[in-house]
């Protein structure tokens, strides 16, 4: 056996109150350690596993053994796994065959190479319980809030310290135009959790939209006890942001719970959100309805579904640029709220595509044939005209045939 002293006890108390890994990890990492020792000082494979290492907390002594099956005989080549039974009767009188005892094999002057190995391995162990311990800790704190402070800024990323590790925060994470001081403290998203070789590597946000839904859950207690549900939330970090609020008691009002007495909880939160904008509208199951309220707050004419989640929202002239916003945020976070396309028109904008409609209609619509009728026109004109001529002549040149039967009724008389 090898005299450990107290010290080692102490050492690994220190080191569990300082790392917070636990002094169990560390002792059974030192009888790890003394088995690989043993096995490198004997040139014996990792597959052997008839060895093992006890400390011995009250005498402060460790210790390497092998254990051995007892049996009448030892077989040729099993002077490793087997005992004779009188040989282990000396060790424990009441050993029976087939039982299993334990037999110290540590080597003489066995220390120094024991220290160097333990060194090694202890070392080890303590960075996989690290971190195998920063792993658990914030996997569960993946998806929710947490406090850090600024340590660096780093190729365009933010360090930050959120305790026992320092996550980073990428360009994409942050919120435009925002200046990040070293030591300042900041409230941030736990985005991603990526496991490593080292330490994991802890992705944090600073414009991730469940930002939002966590301030109202801490500021809103409607929120916390389940009587208000967050449906939905757009959010464009630094500029603006849509939350869908329903309420489960009818006589619980969702938008007034979430602004609070004379704003009071809605400017907390736009607060901690650096003045950013925030839109609470009522979420509803009509999506006519959703509609008009995420557009707000615009006025609406009409809505009008086209499709499967497709819309044609039709506004008045002077509300077009306010119901597509700057650069169409408005209705791009509507979009997102909703999960419907929106199409926005002004009345002006639909009379005309209905005048077009309507012209095209006319033109698509069959006329009357035309017939040429000069050449018949022509020929009736000379019928007539003949006709005409005929009678002038009859009248100057000759008689008509009554006047002739009259004469010669006459003369015959």
């Amino acid at each position: 056996m090898i005299k450990l002293g107290t010290a080692l006890f102490e050492a690994c108390e220190q080191i569990e109150r300082e790392r917070g890994i636990s002094k169990e990890i560390l002792i059974d990492s030192l009888c790890d350690a003394l088995v690989a020792a043993y096995k490198r000082h004997l040139h014996l494979g990792k597959e052997v596993d008839n060895i093992e290492s006890i400390l011995d907390e009250q005498s402060g002594e460790i210790g390497v053994f092998r254990t051995k099956v007892v049996v009448d005989k030892v077989e040729d080549g099993m002077e490793d796994f087997q005992i004779s039974l009188n040989d282990a009767k000396e060790i424990d009188e009441d050993v029976e065959v087939e039982d299993e005892v334990k037999i110290e094999v540590t080597p003489e002057q066995f220390g120094r190479i024991a220290a160097q190995t333990a060194k090694q391995v202890i070392t080890q162990r303590i960075r996989e319980a690290e971190r195998n311990m920063v792993l658990n800790e914030f996997m569960e704190k993946k998806g929710t809030l947490t406090t850090g402070v600024i340590q660096r800024m780093e190729r365009g990323n933010v360090i930050v310290n959120i305790g026992n590790i320092d996550a980073i925060m990428p360009r994409k994470e942050q919120i435009p135009g925002e200046f990040y001081k070293s030591g300042n403290r900041i409230r941030v998203f736990v985005a991603q959790v990526k496991e490593t070789n080292r330490l994991p590597q802890v992705i944090v946000s600073h414009a991730h939209p469940e930002i939002v839904r966590e301030l109202f859950e801490l500021e809103v207690p409607e929120i916390e006890d389940g009587i208000v549900e967050i449906k939905s939330i757009s959010r464009e970090a630094g500029y603006r942001t849509k939350i869908a609020v329903w309420s489960n008691d009818p006589d619980v009002d969702s938008v007034g719970a979430c602004i609070g007495n004379r704003g009071s909880r809605i400017q907390t939160i736009v607060g901690e959100l650096k003045n950013e904008k925030i839109d609470i509208v009522r979420y509803s199951e009509d999506p006519v309805e959703y509609i008009v309220n995420a557009l707000s707050p615009a006025r609406i004419v009409s809505v009008d579904i086209l499709g499967e989640g497709e819309a044609l929202v039709v506004v008045p002239d002077d509300q077009l640029s306010l119901a597509i916003g700057r650069e169409g945020q408005n209705v791009r976070l509507a979009h997102k709220l909703t999960n419907w396309k929106i199409d926005i028109k002004s009345v002006s904008q639909m009379e005309r595509a209905e005048e077009a409609r309507n012209y095209e209609y006319q033109e698509d619509e069959p006329q009357e044939e035309y017939v040429d009728d000069s050449e018949l026109q022509e020929e009736i004109e000379e019928e007539m005209n003949q006709n005409e001529l005929d009678e002038e002549d009859s009248n100057e040149y000759g008689m008509s045939n009554e006047e002739e039967i009259s004469e010669d009724d006459g003369v015959e008389e």
